[in-house]
């Protein structure tokens, strides 16, 4: 039996990335589980993305947003971002559903204009849990994946 702990294992996948990313994702996550501590997070080391989903309960269709990370970055992506309002249009995509934004640094969630996306998108979901500690899951491991550092030049 295993006695690695979610915990334990979110931190080896973090540590995948270049110093800087680490650094971003982590600061990113801290940011977000203070403004939704009872969310719970849905983390997927797959083949393109290390993604950390926020999310009212178990299922990935539930989320509301997600830290989405590869080698050249992290994005703030929000799951039904073509539904919110924009007013100043930082959101990125074309897709009928999923909207990002790319956080070149966790300074970035503090934006008014993120903070409002956030709190809009937050609305916009199932109800978060109004009590409890959100739980972290690790839902997926991909055993092959994409370098999660950029190749030197």
């Amino acid at each position: 039996m295993s006695t690695t702990t979610p915990e334990t294992q979110l931190k080896t996948f973090i540590e995948k990335f270049d110093r800087r990313n680490q650094a971003l994702i982590r600061a990113a996550r801290r940011t977000i589980r203070e403004r939704v501590p009872t969310a719970t997070e849905l983390v997927y080391d797959n083949y393109n993305f290390f993604v950390i989903g926020y999310s009212p309960t178990l299922r990935p269709s539930d989320s509301v947003f997600s830290i989405a990370a590869a080698a050249n970055g992290v994005n703030l992506y929000f799951t039904y971002g073509a539904r919110l309002p924009d007013p100043h249009h930082i959101l990125r995509g074309s897709g009928s559903q999923g909207r990002g934004l790319r956080l070149s640094s966790a300074d970035v969630l503090d934006k008014p204009e993120v903070k409002q996306l956030i709190t809009a998108a937050i609305a916009a979901g199932k109800p978060m849990p109004k009590t409890s500690r959100g739980k972290l899951v690790i839902q997926s491991v991909s055993a092959k994946q994409r370098p999660r550092q950029r190749r030197a030049n």
